[in-house]
Protein backbone atom coordinates (compact mmCIF):
# COMPACT_ATOMS: atom_id res chain seq x y z
CA UNK A 1 0.00 0.00 0.00
CA UNK A 2 1.26 3.47 -0.86
CA UNK A 3 1.95 5.74 2.11
CA UNK A 4 0.55 9.25 2.46
CA UNK A 5 4.04 10.76 2.04
CA UNK A 6 4.52 8.91 -1.26
CA UNK A 7 1.32 10.42 -2.60
CA UNK A 8 2.21 13.87 -1.26
CA UNK A 9 5.55 13.83 -3.13
CA UNK A 10 4.02 12.47 -6.32
CA UNK A 11 2.60 14.00 -9.48
CA UNK A 12 -0.12 11.95 -11.11
CA UNK A 13 -1.93 11.99 -14.44
CA UNK A 14 -4.66 9.56 -13.36
CA UNK A 15 -6.45 8.98 -16.67
CA UNK A 16 -3.17 8.62 -18.57
CA UNK A 17 -1.85 6.01 -16.18
CA UNK A 18 1.19 8.14 -15.26
CA UNK A 19 2.24 8.00 -11.61
CA UNK A 20 5.50 9.81 -10.80
CA UNK A 21 6.76 9.10 -7.30
CA UNK A 22 9.07 11.22 -5.18
CA UNK A 23 9.22 14.18 -7.56
CA UNK A 24 11.63 16.58 -5.87
CA UNK A 25 12.56 20.13 -6.79
CA UNK A 26 16.31 20.01 -6.09
CA UNK A 27 19.41 17.92 -5.62
CA UNK A 28 21.70 18.26 -2.63
CA UNK A 29 25.47 18.39 -2.63
CA UNK A 30 26.40 18.31 1.03
CA UNK A 31 24.41 21.11 2.63
CA UNK A 32 24.01 22.99 -0.66
CA UNK A 33 20.82 22.64 -2.69
CA UNK A 34 20.69 23.05 -6.47
CA UNK A 35 17.20 23.61 -7.83
CA UNK A 36 16.07 21.63 -10.86
CA UNK A 37 14.64 24.89 -12.19
CA UNK A 38 18.13 26.40 -12.39
CA UNK A 39 19.56 23.25 -13.95
CA UNK A 40 16.82 23.27 -16.60
CA UNK A 41 17.41 26.94 -17.40
CA UNK A 42 21.11 26.28 -17.96
CA UNK A 43 20.27 23.27 -20.16
CA UNK A 44 18.02 25.61 -22.13
CA UNK A 45 20.90 28.03 -22.71
CA UNK A 46 23.16 25.16 -23.83
CA UNK A 47 20.61 23.76 -26.30
CA UNK A 48 19.90 27.29 -27.53
CA UNK A 49 23.61 27.70 -28.22
CA UNK A 50 23.75 24.58 -30.42
CA UNK A 51 20.58 25.47 -32.30
CA UNK A 52 21.50 29.12 -32.84
CA UNK A 53 25.10 28.46 -33.91
CA UNK A 54 23.89 25.81 -36.35
CA UNK A 55 21.53 28.37 -37.89
CA UNK A 56 24.35 30.93 -37.96
CA UNK A 57 26.60 28.54 -39.90
CA UNK A 58 23.80 27.69 -42.31
CA UNK A 59 23.19 31.34 -43.08
CA UNK A 60 26.83 32.36 -43.43
CA UNK A 61 27.18 34.14 -40.09
CA UNK A 62 29.90 33.93 -37.46
CA UNK A 63 28.83 31.27 -34.89
CA UNK A 64 31.39 32.51 -32.36
CA UNK A 65 29.54 35.81 -32.20
CA UNK A 66 26.42 33.98 -31.02
CA UNK A 67 28.40 32.21 -28.29
CA UNK A 68 29.44 35.64 -27.03
CA UNK A 69 25.85 36.84 -27.28
CA UNK A 70 24.42 33.93 -25.28
CA UNK A 71 27.05 34.28 -22.55
CA UNK A 72 26.31 38.00 -22.29
CA UNK A 73 22.55 37.32 -22.18
CA UNK A 74 22.50 35.06 -19.11
CA UNK A 75 22.67 37.69 -16.36
CA UNK A 76 20.47 40.39 -18.02
CA UNK A 77 17.76 37.83 -18.87
CA UNK A 78 17.58 36.48 -15.32
CA UNK A 79 17.60 40.00 -13.86
CA UNK A 80 14.92 41.13 -16.30
CA UNK A 81 12.71 38.14 -15.48
CA UNK A 82 13.12 38.84 -11.75
CA UNK A 83 12.50 42.60 -11.95
CA UNK A 84 9.39 42.08 -14.10
CA UNK A 85 7.99 39.59 -11.58
CA UNK A 86 8.71 41.82 -8.58
CA UNK A 87 7.23 44.89 -10.29
CA UNK A 88 3.80 43.28 -10.44
CA UNK A 89 4.05 41.65 -6.99
CA UNK A 90 5.56 44.47 -4.97
CA UNK A 91 3.17 43.92 -2.08
CA UNK A 92 4.69 40.48 -1.48
CA UNK A 93 8.25 41.81 -1.17
CA UNK A 94 7.97 45.14 0.63
CA UNK A 95 8.46 44.72 4.37
CA UNK A 96 7.20 47.88 6.06
CA UNK A 97 9.96 49.63 7.99
CA UNK A 98 12.63 47.09 7.04
CA UNK A 99 14.60 48.02 3.92
CA UNK A 100 17.15 45.23 4.44
CA UNK A 101 14.54 42.47 4.51
CA UNK A 102 12.82 43.97 1.47
CA UNK A 103 16.03 43.99 -0.58
CA UNK A 104 17.06 40.49 0.54
CA UNK A 105 13.65 39.14 -0.37
CA UNK A 106 13.87 40.68 -3.84
CA UNK A 107 17.33 39.23 -4.40
CA UNK A 108 16.37 35.73 -3.26
CA UNK A 109 15.60 34.16 -6.63
CA UNK A 110 16.03 30.71 -5.07
CA UNK A 111 12.61 31.26 -3.55
CA UNK A 112 11.08 31.48 -7.04
CA UNK A 113 9.64 34.35 -8.98
CA UNK A 114 10.81 34.73 -12.60
CA UNK A 115 8.64 35.95 -15.47
CA UNK A 116 9.39 34.94 -19.07
CA UNK A 117 8.24 38.22 -20.58
CA UNK A 118 10.66 40.13 -18.36
CA UNK A 119 13.49 37.96 -19.63
CA UNK A 120 12.42 38.49 -23.24
CA UNK A 121 12.29 42.26 -22.81
CA UNK A 122 15.75 42.28 -21.21
CA UNK A 123 16.99 40.06 -24.06
CA UNK A 124 15.69 42.51 -26.67
CA UNK A 125 17.42 45.46 -25.01
CA UNK A 126 20.66 43.49 -24.65
CA UNK A 127 20.42 42.32 -28.27
CA UNK A 128 20.05 45.87 -29.58
CA UNK A 129 23.10 47.05 -27.62
CA UNK A 130 25.10 43.98 -28.68
CA UNK A 131 24.22 44.45 -32.37
CA UNK A 132 25.19 48.12 -32.27
CA UNK A 133 28.54 47.44 -30.63
CA UNK A 134 29.33 44.54 -32.98
CA UNK A 135 28.01 46.49 -35.98
CA UNK A 136 25.72 43.68 -37.14
CA UNK A 137 22.17 43.75 -38.44
CA UNK A 138 19.90 43.60 -35.38
CA UNK A 139 17.04 41.96 -37.30
CA UNK A 140 19.34 39.23 -38.59
CA UNK A 141 20.52 38.70 -35.00
CA UNK A 142 16.93 38.50 -33.76
CA UNK A 143 15.83 36.11 -36.51
CA UNK A 144 18.64 33.72 -35.60
CA UNK A 145 18.12 34.07 -31.84
CA UNK A 146 14.40 33.20 -32.21
CA UNK A 147 15.34 29.53 -32.57
CA UNK A 148 17.18 29.54 -29.26
CA UNK A 149 14.42 31.48 -27.53
CA UNK A 150 11.84 28.84 -28.38
CA UNK A 151 13.98 25.88 -27.30
CA UNK A 152 14.75 27.69 -24.06
CA UNK A 153 11.07 28.18 -23.32
CA UNK A 154 10.24 24.59 -24.25
CA UNK A 155 12.63 23.36 -21.57
CA UNK A 156 12.07 26.17 -19.09
CA UNK A 157 8.43 25.27 -18.50
CA UNK A 158 9.52 21.91 -17.11
CA UNK A 159 11.13 23.80 -14.25
CA UNK A 160 7.57 24.79 -13.32
CA UNK A 161 6.67 21.10 -13.32
CA UNK A 162 9.30 20.26 -10.71
CA UNK A 163 8.31 23.31 -8.65
CA UNK A 164 4.61 22.38 -8.91
CA UNK A 165 3.75 25.87 -10.12
CA UNK A 166 2.28 27.65 -13.14
CA UNK A 167 -0.61 25.18 -13.30
CA UNK A 168 -4.18 26.03 -14.22
CA UNK A 169 -7.57 25.83 -12.61
CA UNK A 170 -9.32 22.60 -11.67
CA UNK A 171 -10.60 20.43 -14.49
CA UNK A 172 -11.99 16.98 -15.26
CA UNK A 173 -10.29 16.65 -18.65
CA UNK A 174 -8.66 13.25 -19.33
CA UNK A 175 -5.13 14.72 -19.30
CA UNK A 176 -5.59 16.54 -15.99
CA UNK A 177 -2.71 16.62 -13.51
CA UNK A 178 -3.23 15.64 -9.88
CA UNK A 179 -1.35 17.50 -7.16
CA UNK A 180 -1.52 16.68 -3.48
CA UNK A 181 -2.08 19.77 -1.33
CA UNK A 182 -1.95 17.89 1.96
CA UNK A 183 -1.88 14.33 3.19
CA UNK A 184 -5.61 13.98 2.63
CA UNK A 185 -6.50 16.50 -0.11
CA UNK A 186 -5.59 16.76 -3.78
CA UNK A 187 -6.63 18.87 -6.77
CA UNK A 188 -6.93 17.93 -10.46
CA UNK A 189 -5.73 20.85 -12.58
CA UNK A 190 -4.81 21.95 -16.10
CA UNK A 191 -1.09 21.15 -16.72
CA UNK A 192 -0.58 24.59 -18.27
CA UNK A 193 3.20 24.21 -18.13
CA UNK A 194 2.77 21.28 -20.52
CA UNK A 195 0.39 23.22 -22.77
CA UNK A 196 2.93 26.01 -23.19
CA UNK A 197 5.85 23.65 -23.70
CA UNK A 198 4.00 21.74 -26.44
CA UNK A 199 2.79 24.99 -28.02
CA UNK A 200 6.40 26.13 -28.29
CA UNK A 201 7.44 22.75 -29.76
CA UNK A 202 4.87 23.30 -32.51
CA UNK A 203 6.17 26.86 -33.00
CA UNK A 204 9.76 25.68 -33.30
CA UNK A 205 8.80 23.04 -35.87
CA UNK A 206 6.88 25.62 -37.91
CA UNK A 207 9.80 28.03 -37.72
CA UNK A 208 12.34 25.41 -38.86
CA UNK A 209 10.26 23.65 -41.50
CA UNK A 210 8.16 26.45 -42.97
CA UNK A 211 8.57 30.06 -41.87
CA UNK A 212 12.37 30.27 -42.11
CA UNK A 213 12.39 28.61 -45.54
CA UNK A 214 9.99 31.09 -47.13
CA UNK A 215 10.67 34.27 -45.19
CA UNK A 216 10.65 37.41 -47.27
CA UNK A 217 12.17 40.08 -45.04
CA UNK A 218 14.58 40.53 -42.16
CA UNK A 219 12.69 40.25 -38.89
CA UNK A 220 10.07 37.81 -40.17
CA UNK A 221 11.24 34.96 -37.92
CA UNK A 222 11.10 37.35 -34.97
CA UNK A 223 7.60 38.51 -35.87
CA UNK A 224 6.44 34.90 -36.21
CA UNK A 225 7.80 34.12 -32.74
CA UNK A 226 5.98 37.02 -31.10
CA UNK A 227 2.76 36.27 -33.00
CA UNK A 228 2.83 32.53 -32.26
CA UNK A 229 3.88 32.84 -28.64
CA UNK A 230 1.46 35.71 -28.07
CA UNK A 231 -1.52 33.67 -29.28
CA UNK A 232 -0.58 30.67 -27.17
CA UNK A 233 0.23 32.67 -24.05
CA UNK A 234 -3.01 34.69 -24.28
CA UNK A 235 -5.04 31.47 -24.27
CA UNK A 236 -2.99 29.59 -21.67
CA UNK A 237 -2.71 32.55 -19.29
CA UNK A 238 -6.49 32.60 -19.02
CA UNK A 239 -6.36 29.08 -17.52
CA UNK A 240 -3.72 29.83 -14.88
CA UNK A 241 -4.34 30.60 -11.22
CA UNK A 242 -1.07 32.41 -10.44
CA UNK A 243 -1.14 35.23 -12.99
CA UNK A 244 0.52 38.59 -12.52
CA UNK A 245 -2.02 41.41 -12.71
CA UNK A 246 -1.74 44.90 -14.17
CA UNK A 247 -1.86 46.56 -10.78
CA UNK A 248 -5.51 47.45 -10.07
CA UNK A 249 -6.64 47.88 -13.69
CA UNK A 250 -9.94 46.15 -14.46
CA UNK A 251 -11.85 45.43 -17.67
CA UNK A 252 -15.48 44.26 -17.69
CA UNK A 253 -15.25 43.86 -13.95
CA UNK A 254 -12.21 41.55 -14.10
CA UNK A 255 -8.61 42.39 -13.21
CA UNK A 256 -6.35 42.57 -16.27
CA UNK A 257 -3.64 39.92 -16.47
CA UNK A 258 -0.32 41.44 -17.50
CA UNK A 259 0.68 38.56 -19.78
CA UNK A 260 -2.62 38.64 -21.63
CA UNK A 261 -2.42 42.41 -22.16
CA UNK A 262 1.16 42.16 -23.44
CA UNK A 263 0.31 39.16 -25.62
CA UNK A 264 -2.55 41.05 -27.23
CA UNK A 265 -0.24 43.98 -28.06
CA UNK A 266 2.31 41.56 -29.56
CA UNK A 267 -0.32 39.79 -31.66
CA UNK A 268 -1.71 43.00 -33.16
CA UNK A 269 1.68 44.63 -33.75
CA UNK A 270 3.34 41.63 -35.40
CA UNK A 271 0.26 40.81 -37.49
CA UNK A 272 0.34 44.34 -38.90
CA UNK A 273 4.08 44.06 -39.68
CA UNK A 274 3.64 40.68 -41.38
CA UNK A 275 0.70 41.89 -43.48
CA UNK A 276 2.53 45.07 -44.46
CA UNK A 277 5.54 43.06 -45.66
CA UNK A 278 3.69 40.15 -47.28
CA UNK A 279 4.91 41.25 -50.73
CA UNK A 280 8.46 42.10 -49.68
CA UNK A 281 11.28 41.13 -52.04
CA UNK A 282 13.44 38.36 -50.48
CA UNK A 283 16.44 39.61 -52.47
CA UNK A 284 16.54 42.62 -50.17
CA UNK A 285 17.19 40.50 -47.06
CA UNK A 286 20.59 40.89 -45.47
CA UNK A 287 21.10 37.16 -45.75
CA UNK A 288 20.02 35.85 -49.15
CA UNK A 289 19.23 32.11 -49.31
CA UNK A 290 20.42 30.27 -52.40
CA UNK A 291 18.38 27.51 -54.02
CA UNK A 292 20.76 24.90 -52.61
CA UNK A 293 20.01 25.99 -49.05
CA UNK A 294 23.30 27.80 -48.51
CA UNK A 295 23.50 31.48 -47.80
CA UNK A 296 25.48 34.39 -49.08
CA UNK A 297 25.68 38.01 -48.10
CA UNK A 298 24.36 40.24 -50.83
CA UNK A 299 26.99 42.72 -52.07
CA UNK A 300 26.17 46.41 -52.05
CA UNK A 301 25.68 47.31 -55.71
CA UNK A 302 24.50 50.84 -55.13
CA UNK A 303 27.78 52.34 -56.36
CA UNK A 304 28.38 49.95 -59.27
CA UNK A 305 28.22 51.06 -62.93
CA UNK A 306 27.22 48.90 -65.90
CA UNK A 307 30.19 47.05 -67.35
CA UNK A 308 31.13 48.30 -70.82
CA UNK A 309 32.98 46.44 -73.56
CA UNK A 310 36.46 47.81 -74.01
CA UNK A 311 38.07 50.71 -72.16
CA UNK A 312 36.06 53.61 -70.81
CA UNK A 313 35.67 56.66 -73.07
CA UNK A 314 38.02 58.71 -70.94
CA UNK A 315 40.72 56.02 -71.20
CA UNK A 316 40.61 55.68 -75.02
CA UNK A 317 43.39 57.39 -77.05
CA UNK A 318 42.37 60.52 -78.94
CA UNK A 319 41.50 60.03 -82.64
CA UNK A 320 43.53 61.64 -85.41
CA UNK A 321 41.77 64.01 -87.86
CA UNK A 322 42.03 61.33 -90.59
CA UNK A 323 40.29 58.74 -88.36
CA UNK A 324 37.53 61.19 -87.52
CA UNK A 325 36.88 61.83 -91.23
CA UNK A 326 36.83 58.09 -92.05
CA UNK A 327 34.46 57.41 -89.21
CA UNK A 328 32.07 60.13 -90.31
CA UNK A 329 31.98 58.76 -93.87
CA UNK A 330 31.24 55.22 -92.68
CA UNK A 331 28.42 56.48 -90.50
CA UNK A 332 26.79 58.28 -93.36
CA UNK A 333 26.95 55.21 -95.62
CA UNK A 334 25.52 52.98 -92.89
CA UNK A 335 22.60 55.30 -92.35
CA UNK A 336 21.69 55.10 -96.05
CA UNK A 337 21.46 51.28 -96.04
CA UNK A 338 18.51 49.38 -94.41
CA UNK A 339 19.44 47.38 -91.30
CA UNK A 340 19.14 43.57 -91.42
CA UNK A 341 16.64 41.84 -89.14
CA UNK A 342 14.14 44.70 -88.97
CA UNK A 343 10.59 44.41 -87.75
CA UNK A 344 8.44 42.50 -90.31
CA UNK A 345 5.22 43.79 -88.94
Amino acid sequence: METISEYFNSIIFPHLGIFLKHVGDHISIGSFEIRFYGIIIMCGFILAYFLVTNEAKRTGQDPEMYLDFILILIIPVILGARIYYILFRLDQYIVAGNVKETILGMLNIRGGGLAIYGGVIAGIITGCIFAKRRKVNVLRLADTAAFGLLIGQILGRWGNFFNREAFGGMTELPWRMRLWISGTYYIDVHPTFLYESLWNVAGLLLLCLAVDKVRRFDGENTCFYFLWYGIGRFWIEGLRTDSLYLFHVTLFGERVRVSQALSLVMIVLTAVILLKNRSADPARMFVNRRLDGQATVLPDRSEERPIEDGPAEADRPAKTPAEDAAGGKASAEGAAEPADGGDNG
